[in-house]
């Protein structure tokens, strides 16, 4: 998980895991270039150190996306890319996987990278690897991909069979997508009225007022191997970068000192250290003990923020990591608070104009969705699947299920056979977090045109998710907009608040904020 600093900087903990069959070796990497892989082609001029330079460039593209600059993904590993793991193969295939992702990723991402255009990089000797890495590349959905009109082109006949996706949020289009590339002919079974799931932009304010606001999901937290970047590039909808500056405020409006601000993040960012340390000695322990309670315990051991200003400063950073991991402290373990770090997404956290909708929307073009078909049973086995909806039957020979963990908690769905015993188990083990939102328009900016995000204290600790943070939208919902957000404990509560109360709280904060501005 995230750890968000008062800057709006984040640390990550770990990198994505990977087989440890290590083998970029320098002499082979040497050889490879005598062969003019990866820019000796049309361009004989190029110096080694140019090719070594430009390689080093492809092998840092390649880790931004989620590879290992010099070993082979799991999935790489099981997909056979290479016939003998290890040694002089492997080091070539790392390269030209390196070479083809950064074709595409620093290319335009609008037109389709086939193997031909490889071809006119990378020697005719390595003809199978450039096939091996191309084929694992596109099948896996990590180039080629996306919303561009050129790709239409290039989808195979429909002769793979037929699938239903049901649900039309992020993930069933997108898998929707995907199964048309492979061939498959695809109807996507919605129960509401429109697309997006939890993605949801809506018009707020008054006549001559309005701003699109996401209501959903509404950041693109981290921009590097994120594909949702790609879509905005396809698209060209302009992508506005959260600043780093997040001004803190105290429960009385007053600014918050810098200095006590930067000591006592040092301290919140010190006692997470010391939580990763102690659960190495815990071991096992480690998993029944709430980080919640490890933290304080430490707090209280150390005797840090012991005043009143440090204590609701440090409460603001915990709300804020309570925001990160969707949850109440209290709930997440200690062991485990952090373990989705491997597949955190780097990069800039960024705004999208006009909202994520737009994103929707275009992924929606080219599949057949039906909605309001709310799915009631699901019927599968050897000769197909069999997908109910109230009273119309749809058969096709395979069903995606993306429905939220929610609706299969509640098994509103019902499986026939059931579900295999692990994944019955894997539902009731899994848990979802809570976060809400207020938002605002307006007459104007009172706020400051250069700010994306400001904070706010509370004065009590059971209370400080409540509207601890401040999305600035003026950027890009094309009026005056603040989204309050509420985290942990305080988005609970929130649950059951009259929304009249709800809304005189933030009013009497923002009060108190304008007042000294």
């Amino acid at each position: 998980m995230e750890t968000p600093s008062s800057n709006g900087s984040v640390s990550k903990r770990s990198l994505r895991r990977k087989v440890n069959l290590r083998n970029y070796d320098e002499d082979l990497m040497d050889e490879l270039f005598e062969k003019q892989l990866g820019g000796g082609l049309k361009k004989r001029s190029r110096t080694k150190e140019d090719l070594e330079k430009e390689t080093e460039t492809e092998a840092m593209i390649a880790m931004s996306l989620g590879f290992p600059i010099d070993a082979l993904l799991e999935e790489e590993v099981r997909a056979g890319v290479v016939r003998q793991l290890g040694g002089k193969e492997q080091n070539d295939y790392i390269v030209i996987r390196n070479h083809i992702l950064a074709l595409w990723r620093r290319g335009n991402v609008r037109l389709w990278l086939s193997k031909g255009m490889i071809r006119e990089t990378v020697s005719n000797e390595y003809e199978h690897l450039i096939n091996s890495a191309y084929d694992f590349l596109l099948y896996n959905g990590y180039i080629n991909f996306g919303v561009s009109p050129a790709f239409t082109s290039q989808l195979p006949e429909s002769n793979e069979g037929t699938a239903i996706v049901i649900g039309a949020g992020l993930a069933g289009l997108a898998a929707a997508r995907q199964l048309l590339s492979f061939g498959y002919k695809v109807v996507v079974l919605e129960g509401r009225s429109r697309p997006g799931g939890r993605v949801y932009t809506q018009k707020v304010g008054r006549e001559g007022k309005f701003s699109a606001i996401d209501l959903g999901g509404s950041i693109i937290t981290g921009i590097h191997a994120n594909p949702l970047g790609v879509l905005a590039r396809q698209l060209s909808i302009p992508l506005h970068k959260v600043r780093d500056n997040c001004p803190l405020y105290k429960p009385n409006g007053a600014p918050v000192d810098t200095e006590m601000d930067a000591r006592v993040e040092f301290v919140f960012n010190r006692l997470l250290d010391k939580v990763m340390e102690l659960r190495q000695i815990m071991g096992g322990f480690a998993s029944d003990t709430s980080l919640g309670s490890v933290l304080e315990t430490l707090r209280q051991l150390y005797s840090v923020t012991k005043s009143t200003d440090e204590r609701q400063l440090l409460d603001w950073h915990l709300a804020n990591l309570e925001y990160a991991n969707a949850g109440c402290l209290s709930n997440l373990s200690a062991a485990y608070w952090d373990q989705d770090d491997p597949y955190e997404m780097s990069g800039d956290h960024c705004f999208l104009a006009g909202g994520n909708t737009r994103l929707i929307k275009a992924l929606c073009e080219g599949v057949p969705i039906f909605y309001g078909k709310t799915v009631n049973t699901i019927r599968y086995g050897d000769e197909g699947v069999e997908v109910i909806a109230g009273d119309q039957v749809f058969q096709a020979d395979i069903a995606l299920c993306t429905v939220p963990l929610g609706v299969l908690k509640k098994k509103a769905i019902n499986f026939e056979p059931e579900l295999p015993a692990r994944k019955l188990a894997a539902i009731e083990r899994m848990g979802f977090g809570l976060l809400n939102k207020v938002a605002m328009v307006f007459p104007y900016v009172f706020w400051g045109e250069d700010q994306d995000t400001f904070g706010c204290l509370n004065e009590y600790s059971h209370q400080r998710g409540e509207f601890f943070l401040f999305y600035c939208y003026h950027t890009v919902s094309g009026g005056p907009a603040l989204v309050a957000l509420v985290a942990g404990e305080a988005a609970q509560v929130f649950e059951s608040t009259n929304p009249s109360i709800l809304l005189h709280r933030v009013l009497t904060v923002l009060k108190g904020i304008r007042s000294i501005l």
